[in-house]
């Protein structure tokens, strides 16, 4: 799938849509994994990153898979890997164990009360990043789960992510301030 994202930017690129200066990468869940995929696998395409409650590491994804998930285990083995017999091929494919080569900033969100991909998934990247010394803004919702989000939360998030892209990509955005009733924790 990362393929045809790629595919599908520089066919923007190439018609003059996008500015090849000015792409960013940005998604939820699923998602939030391509977006981590996407300044990890191929660094020099985006010129910024926004991931919420993605997966940045397959194999304690797997791991951590709540019980009424336990029946998609063998799903996740036959499609994606099996972490007991698969383990370099799923660290190949986990952002978590690439993250030397992202050159672009990133901005992470993630609900603590997350039981689909814990919060420990954008920890882990957070830290790594950091470690490393890679441009990385991090956010917690204290009270939400996995995307979810109540309204204040969401106007909160997207308020957060506007002011992001407009450092990183240029424009304008709206400063807001945190809506009432949103658990925002910057990191």
């Amino acid at each position: 799938m990362h393929d045809d994202l790629i595919d599908g930017v520089n066919w923007l690129i190439a018609r003059g849509i996008a500015d090849p200066a000015k792409v960013a990468i940005m998604g939820g869940s699923y998602g939030g994994y391509a977006a981590l995929v996407g300044l990890t696998l191929t660094p020099d395409i985006f010129a910024a990153g926004v991931s919420a409650v993605g997966i940045s590491n397959l194999i304690s994804h797997y791991n951590n898979y709540p019980l009424y998930w336990s029946l998609f285990k063998p799903r996740f083995r036959a499609r994606v890997g099996d972490p007991q017999k698969e383990e370099e091929l799923l660290k190949s494919r986990s952002p978590l164990f690439h993250v030397d080569k992202i050159k672009a900033p990133l901005l992470i969100a993630h609900g603590v009360n997350d039981a689909r991909v814990v919060a420990s998934e954008s920890e882990q990247m957070v830290a790594a990043m950091r470690q490393a010394d890679k441009p990385v803004e991090y956010v917690v919702y204290e009270n939400e789960g996995h995307r979810q989000w109540r309204p204040e939360t969401k106007f909160d998030y997207f308020a957060k992510v506007e002011e992001f892209l407009a450092r990183h990509l240029g424009g304008r955005f709206e400063p807001a301030s945190a809506p009432v009733g949103t658990a925002a924790m910057v990191k």
